[in-house]
């Protein structure tokens, strides 16, 4: 079955940088979009990014955009987000996907 495990959140200063990685299994990850998208406290599932197969085709939230970068590795089967000048409002449970399925989400916290 389909198996997301997202890792690489954590607590972070507003302008600091995180990269998440989210390791897939289950499925033939080349073969597949995937996405990142993202839940804040007491708010609904955000879009962030999302990657075609290949890699070579991104789009970005325009809340994120020039900040995230979306990348793959399907050697490894791995999904990752590169976050930069992270600003409060990135904080949330940010989580990959693909289709529907999700994995547990891993927390993004921005506070001084």
């Amino acid at each position: 079955q389909v198996q997301l495990v997202e890792s690489g959140g954590g607590l972070v200063q507003p302008g600091g940088s995180l990269r998440l990685s989210c390791a897939a299994s289950g499925f033939i990850f080349r073969s597949y979009t995937m996405r990142w998208v993202r839940q804040a406290p007491g708010k609904g599932l955000e879009w962030v990014s999302i990657i075609n197969p290949g890699g070579g085709s991104t789009s970005y939230a325009d809340s994120v955009k020039g900040r995230f970068t979306v990348s793959r590795d399907n050697a490894k089967n791995t999904l990752y987000l590169q976050m930069n000048s992270l600003k409060p409002e990135d904080t949330a449970m940010y989580y990959c996907a693909k289709d529907v399925s999700r994995g547990q989400g891993t927390q993004v916290t921005v506070s001084s």
